[in-house]
């Protein structure tokens, strides 16, 4: 009988989805943390996933801490992997001549996704439509051919704003791990890297708050269920300054890590429709974050090809990101919205959907900060921040930086969508219903001064027209431009 080949797992492969029973290798390697600024809380969670995993394994792995990767694999014959989350450990794989197993770990093959793309002409990969096909082929709420309510979509029912005078939701907290020796010591190689300058570390690491066990995850999976599910639609998009989490799961970290098999959590959610104890607006919601735009991100991640963040740049984007970026040092900006988000990132690690796109994405849209700089933070910054779910994102929704590749229009607003969205604009020094002056809203001016600066480039772009129609009723649209140029306070 032939040996069994010796399973070697990256750190998006954690969970027992990953694992068919036979010896296992794992390799922490500390140039991953060495290649860009990490956030503190992201390379914790990382170290202590991994960790965890190797005592849950016991006899059966091969642990191995190294500075590098070919270290411990090249030379080796007996070594098989999963397809892994990135292009560059898919080259370092088969450079090796390793046996590549299919990815695992989406609702949607690789296969099945580009059987999809190539049938279409490689053009209108809208996400909807994905998601459409998604639910048909896997049944998730649906009644035979047709979707569950009538419906394929209930967005329109999930924009409310957050209540008003309200500090929180009002929801329970969210279950939390409880941290412990694996924890303690992987805080304190961070802290001993960090100190013989081999690694850089930005924001706050701890308490531990997502995830870093399968057992964890599924805790989590089914805290939300239970406590937040309900409330998470017609809140997703709403934001209050004293509720960092609000309805949201924190499954996305843990998700990206191997811990939780996307296709439980989409079930989970749907039995919870089936008991009546969620509203089909809120699981639909949640379904169509999991089932559609996770498993979208990471097939266009491949579909799009390796070249792709660096390829586009379709509004000529070239400025560097600021210091209170890089730093996440909320102190150097006034603008609560923004300074509140970057503080929230510095603290957690973490942003819901509409902090990262409506308030980060778009204050960089407008300032045209450099995409792929932007991508990198973004995948450095955040606790769920992969090479593989960032592109699309940022690169794509984000920045549009492709050129509508992903979304059909800019995601650019002024600071009046702020403002119906969170309580962020009640005591903030700028007026979300001004554009020119000391109290002047660098979004509501800066969106402004965006549609000036690319009116050119996105003159083709039949969505587009109001918004430009718009700029050029401004009769102090000059001045509001000039403004922007000179600003220095944000």
């Amino acid at each position: 009988m032939a040996t069994p080949r010796t399973r070697w797992l990256f750190a998006g492969q954690l969970g027992p989805l990953f694992d068919d029973g036979g010896p296992i290798l794992l390799v922490e390697a500390r140039s991953v943390f060495a290649r860009r600024p990490m956030h503190r809380a992201k390379a914790h969670l990382i170290l202590s996933a991994m960790r965890h995993r190797v005592r849950e394994l016991g006899d059966r792995v091969e642990y191995r801490q190294v500075d590098r990767f070919d270290e411990v694999v090249d030379g080796r014959d007996d070594l098989e992997v999963i397809d892994p989350t990135s292009w560059a450990a898919r080259r370092f794989v088969r450079e090796r001549g390793m046996r590549v197993l299919p990815s695992r770990g989406f609702i949607t093959s690789e296969a099945d996704f580009r059987d999809w793309a190539d049938s279409r002409g490689g053009k209108r990969l809208l996400m909807e439509d994905f998601y459409r096909t998604v639910r048909e082929r896997t049944g998730l709420l649906m009644e035979g051919a047709a979707p569950v309510g009538g419906q394929w979509n209930y967005d329109h029912d999930n924009r409310e704003p957050p209540p008003k005078g309200a500090a929180r939701l009002g929801l329970p907290d969210p279950w939390w791990p409880v941290e412990d020796d694996i924890d303690e010591q992987a805080r304190a190689d961070l802290d001993r890297w960090e100190r013989d300058g081999l690694i850089t570390l930005v924001g706050d690491d701890g308490p531990r708050r997502f995830a870093a066990t399968a057992d964890e995850a599924r805790r989590a999976l089914d805290d939300f269920v239970e406590s937040r599910l309900m409330d998470f639609g017609p809140f997703e998009d709403a934001t209050l300054s004293g509720d960092w989490t609000m309805a949201h799961s924190l499954l996305s970290a843990p998700m990206n890590l191997g811990l939780l098999d996307p296709r439980i959590v989409v079930d989970e959610a749907v039995a919870a429709y089936d008991r009546g104890d969620a509203p089909l607006s809120s699981v639909e919601g949640f379904v169509r974050q999991i089932a559609g735009w996770r498993d979208y991100m990471w097939h266009l991640y491949w579909y799009l090809g390796e070249s792709y963040p660096t390829d586009h740049n379709a509004l000529e984007a070239t400025e560097p990101l600021p210091e209170a970026f890089v730093q996440l040092d909320p102190d150097r900006i006034e603008a609560n919205c923004l300074s509140e988000t970057v503080d929230g990132l510095r603290r957690h690690g973490w942003a819901h959907h509409i902090q990262r796109l409506m308030v980060l994405g778009n204050w960089s849209l407008q300032r045209g900060y450099d995409p792929l700089e932007l991508n990198h933070w973004f995948t450095g910054m955040f606790v769920d921040g992969t090479p593989w779910v960032m592109p699309a994102n940022v690169i794509g929704m984000s920045q549009h930086a492709d050129g509508g590749i992903v979304a059909t229009k800019p995601y650019a607003a002024g600071g009046a969508y702020i403002n119906r969205m969170s309580d962020y604009c009640g005591g903030c020094r700028f007026d979300p219903k001004v554009r020119l002056g000391e109290n002047a809203c660098p979004f509501t001016a800066g969106y402004w001064a965006f549609l000036d600066r690319n009116q050119q480039r996105l003159a083709g772009n039949s969505r587009m027209r109001r918004p430009l129609a718009g700029l050029r009723g401004l009769s102090d649209l000059e001045v509001v431009v000039d403004q922007e140029r000179r600003r220095d306070t944000w």
